[in-house]
């Protein structure tokens, strides 16, 4: 397709510079290489490219090799896409043969930047043991390079280069600078565990016989990298690093041992035992030097997050008489959490947050309070400080308090009492960060009293005197954390503050980014006044229809604020006027959307919004008719006998409950649609689909309703929608929507059981009561509306593949059509930051579209194929082949799909989708035997033949 051509006409114009006779136009036309392999990252080209650059590597001077070297090491992900392996080593190889020593080295790089798609390569593993006996130094640095990097691919290299390597590193005659550049090749020696034993073994012995600095520090660490590799010697390692953190003498070497302890307590907690642990407090209690005290408080404070510090207390020594406060690590940090060093102190309220959270026992309770009093103390000492340090120890200060509130809710107030005390007095870095704070505890637990908002508003007024940046970010925050907490509506004077504020001294960005976290919090009066002040003041119509749409939805939301119950006429104009309100607006974000940001989730969450108001509408309406024709009162009976449901309503009302089952199933519908726009939606926010979640289940609530009242009493259960209590509820809007889903199923229930046949009238009533409460739940727009943090998208090629996608792909009926799929994934500027792919899954499905030729009768499995197979991306690529039959003549279309299977095993439906054309022709032999048949002429005699022998 057109791509393809894009990326013909950009390698041609690099070629065109490599060919060049000037150096510069050369080395240019080599370095751009990267950016092609980024852009288009399809192997056909990748192969191409490289043979190219491994012909200049061929021929041209070091300085060019050089280049091609880095481009290489630049691009190794794209290196197994690369289908001719054998013609591009031999190009490089033929390099190694040179005179040039320096052009040798570059060779044995460029050899172990490509180990992993040869790593087997006996003439390379050769060429690695004969350089590293060179005289020539820069050649042995390669050579150990080389053999490093194949060490980690390739076992057999692995176990053939070890003796060597121990010999050069014993040997006499090996200079030491070169034996701490050998060592650490040892560290990819964990292929099997005798490999690893010997390796062990020679550490062992240099860790001994080379006591200088240099040496302990590099072995050390090369023996922590292959325990880490190897797994089974971790214990001893711990052992070993503990035992020079406390015996030995030197800085350096105590450094780097706390400096692997923390490698291993993030990668192996739990093979940390209680010795282990109370080692390194008793080596952290006696320590005189704070940064070395440092060190080991943060392997602590790492290890006390995770499941070792469970086992530190429950196999504790001695009575159940050990109090918490007798523990060696607990004295540790209440004496570190008043230290004068703020990172000292970060890191023993740290340690204490994370007993308090996990360990759960009575005589653990009392740090809860030392917790505290240690985080007050800090945040009053970094709140007043702007350097970057006190900020970053802020940081983790605040983090420490959302974690303890969230795992201790009586802790709150207090909490929230010292934070708002601070905002006073504390510089404007931090108080964006506590404001952060105040509104990550307010979303959890409603703890923002109506009293406090006083403080927040004074404080608000005080800010807004002035425009900097950080003035204008504080604004935002603050602005966030009274949204936050008054939830339920702003007042009149709260709006006039804000408002004032931001036309004083704020720019068009600050109140866009207010107005936004005001959709998210529900408050939509604010959010429609903010949203109108900004529509004159963007550059381009696509921003305009943007925050117009926004000002429509919000207004729309406004409407249902006013909703009061039992009012079913007042109710049906607000929803009737919100629905003018949202087709306006979806209109409008039609608008705005454009290629290259097509808006989908917002228009998908925007249509399923009015269909479900519209559904709630019809509800409501259906419900008014029932009142009216109230069904006769032998419609039981009726129904008894004819053993027709429907009966039940009555005559007059049969239409009616027609329509209450219709409404039924469009509330199925509807949450079925809900359910496929969370599975399109791979890179939202937790929070963005808990909001979908939630959508989805008030429409099966309802459905449930309707069913349990008035379709089906008998049979309706309420086992599988009992409120699941035990799950975090995350925000205000999830609190608020589980309540009224608690409420309605309590009604529901309450009137099942209290009436046998419910009364029409009890049911109508609390069914639009129902609709009624979770419309006034205000909605809230979440992040991924506005926001997207994570970027994934796929990239499919089919081969073979037409010049012009119109154009049908011939392939004969009596043959099968292998169909090649390859696949990029490709991401934005942080991938993987909510999930990650783990897999990817392609469905290949083909519909026969015209027929040509006798219409014969045949199997319905021989018309369509359908396939699905699941491959896993190495390196962001991935590819594999169907096999597809077409026996029927015609044209048929081949949809390949692509949907994604993230690291819980759950499958979400990002496409793409690409569709080509095959047309299916009859075989030429089939076709002649079928001529001359309709000419009534038998088969002639070397036909015959033929026929019999193609049996075999």
């Amino acid at each position: 397709g057109e791509q393809e051509l894009d990326a013909n006409s950009a390698l041609m114009e690099l070629d065109k510079g490599l060919r060049s006779g000037k150096l510069g136009e050369q080395c240019e036309a080599v370095v751009r290489f990267p950016r092609l392999f980024q852009k288009y990252p399809f192997p056909i080209l990748i192969n191409s490219a490289f043979l190219k650059l491994a012909d200049v590597f061929r021929v041209g001077n070091n300085f060019l090799r050089l280049c091609v070297l880095k481009v290489t090491q630049q691009s190794e992900k794209h290196l197994e896409k690369i289908l001719n392996v054998d013609e591009f080593v031999k190009r490089v190889f033929s390099v190694i043969h040179s005179n040039d020593p320096v052009a040798r080295a570059i060779t044995l790089r460029m050899l172990g930047s490509m180990a992993s798609i040869i790593p087997e390569r006996k003439n390379a593993h050769h060429s690695i043991r004969q350089s590293l006996d060179s005289h020539d130094n820069v050649e042995v640095e390669a050579a150990i390079f080389a053999a490093a990097n194949f060490s980690a691919q390739s076992k057999d290299f692995a176990v053939g280069i070890c003796n060597k390597i121990s010999e050069m590193i014993q040997g006499l005659a090996t200079p030491v600078d070169l034996k701490l550049k050998l060592i650490p090749i040892l560290q990819h020696m964990h292929h099997d565990a005798s490999l690893a034993s010997s390796s062990r073994q020679l550490l062992q012995q240099l860790v001994t016989s080379y006591p200088s600095t240099k040496m302990v520090i590099v072995t050390l660490h090369t023996f922590t990298l292959l325990a880490a590799s190897s797994l089974v010697d971790i214990p001893k390692q711990i052992q070993l690093l503990l035992q020079y953190l406390k015996n030995d003498p030197r800085k350096a070497v105590k450094r780097l041992a706390i400096q692997d302890l923390k490698l291993l307590a993030n990668k192996t907690p739990h093979t940390w035992s209680r010795e282990n642990i109370q080692a390194l407090c008793e080596s952290a209690l006696h320590t005189p030097y704070d940064s070395l005290k440092m060190g080991m408080l943060s392997v602590l404070s790492t290890l006390s997050g995770t499941i070792a510090i469970k086992q530190y207390f429950s196999s504790a020594p001695g009575t159940a008489a050990t109090t918490a406060r007798s523990f060696d690590l607990v004295k540790l940090a209440q004496e570190c959490c008043y230290h004068t060093n703020r990172g000292i102190a970060a890191h023993g309220v740290r340690i204490l947050t994370n007993i308090s959270a996990s360990c759960q026992e009575k005589d653990l309770l009392p740090l809860e309070q030392d917790a505290v009093f240690g985080l007050e103390a800090l945040l009053v000492l970094c709140s007043q400080d702007d350097s970057p340090g006190a900020q970053a120890t802020l940081k983790i200060t605040l983090t420490c308090m959302v974690k303890l509130v969230k795992c201790r809710p009586h802790l709150s107030q207090s909490v929230v009492e010292s934070l708002l005390t601070q905002l006073q007095s504390a510089q404007d870095n931090a108080r964006i960060l506590m404001c952060h704070c105040l509104a990550a505890i307010a979303m959890q637990l409603p703890v923002l009293a109506d009293g406090m908002l006083g403080d927040l508003m004074d404080l608000y007024k005080l800010i807004g005197q002035s425009a900097t940046d950080k003035k204008q970010e504080l604004l935002v925050s603050l602005a966030t954390v009274i949204f936050v907490s008054s939830q339920k509506a702003l007042s009149t004077e709260i709006k006039t503050v804000i408002k004032q504020q931001l036309e004083n001294a704020s720019n068009g960005w600050t109140a866009y980014r207010i107005a936004r976290q005001a959709s998210r919090m529900g408050n939509h009066d604010m959010a429609r006044e903010l949203y109108q002040s900004l529509l004159t003041q963007v550059a381009s119509e696509h921003f305009y229809f943007w925050l117009n749409s926004l000002k429509e939805f919000s207004h729309a939301e406004q409407c249902l604020a006013g909703l009061q119950e039992d009012n079913y006429s007042s109710a049906l104009s607000c929803i009737a006027e919100a629905l003018k309100s949202y087709h306006k607006g979806i209109a409008s974000l039609t608008a705005a959307s454009t290629p290259l940001n097509p808006l989908s989730f917002q228009c998908g969450f925007v249509k399923l919004r009015i269909d479900l108001l519209q559904a709630f509408s019809q509800l409501i309406c259906t419900c008014n008719s029932l009142k009216t024709s109230p069904p006769p009162a032998i419609a039981t009976t009726i129904a008894m006998t004819s053993g027709n449901d429907l009966q039940r309503c009555g005559r007059i009302s049969n239409q009616a409950c027609l329509l209450m089952k219709h409404s039924m199933e469009e509330f199925r519908n509807l949450a079925t649609r809900y359910g496929d726009l969370y599975q399109s939606s791979f890179d939202a926010d937790s929070a963005t689909l808990r909001n979908v979640e939630l959508q989805q289940q008030s429409c099966l609530l309802i459905s449930h309703a309707i069913e349990a009242l008035i379709l089906d009493p008998e049979s309706a259960s309420f086992q599988e929608y009992s409120s699941n209590g035990t799950a975090q509820v995350e925000s205000e809007y999830e609190r608020r929507m589980m309540s009224v889903f608690n409420h309605v199923l309590e009604e529901v229930e309450s009137l099942n059981r209290k009436y046998a046949p419910v009364s029409y009238l009890a049911s109508n009533t609390c069914l639009c009561n129902a609709v009624i409460a979770l419309l006034k739940v205000p909605l809230s727009f979440q992040r991924y509306f506005f926001q997207k943090l994570q970027s994934t998208s796929i990239k499919l090629a089919l081969s073979p593949s037409p010049r012009n996608p119109a154009e049908p792909i011939a392939v004969q009926n009596n043959q099968q059509l292998a169909l090649k799929v390859e696949g990029v994934v490709q991401h934005g500027s942080k991938p993987g930051l909510f999930r990650k792919i783990q897999s990817v899954c392609l469905n290949v499905s083909s519909v026969l579209q015209s027929k040509s030729g006798q219409d014969y009768k045949i199997p319905i499995d021989s018309i369509t194929n359908e396939m699905e197979q699941r491959v896993e991306p190495h390196n962001d690529y991935f590819s594999t082949q169907f096999l597809l039959n077409f026996v029927i003549l015609g044209t048929h279309n081949i949809t390949v799909e692509s949907s994604v299977i993230d690291s819980n095993g759950i499958v979400w439906k990002t496409g793409p989708k690409t569709t080509i054309f095959v047309k299916s022709l009859e075989d030429p032999y089939s076709q002649q035997v079928r001529l001359q048949q309709q000419q009534g002429q038998p088969p002639s005699q070397q036909q015959q033949q033929r026929t019999a022998y193609s049996r075999f």
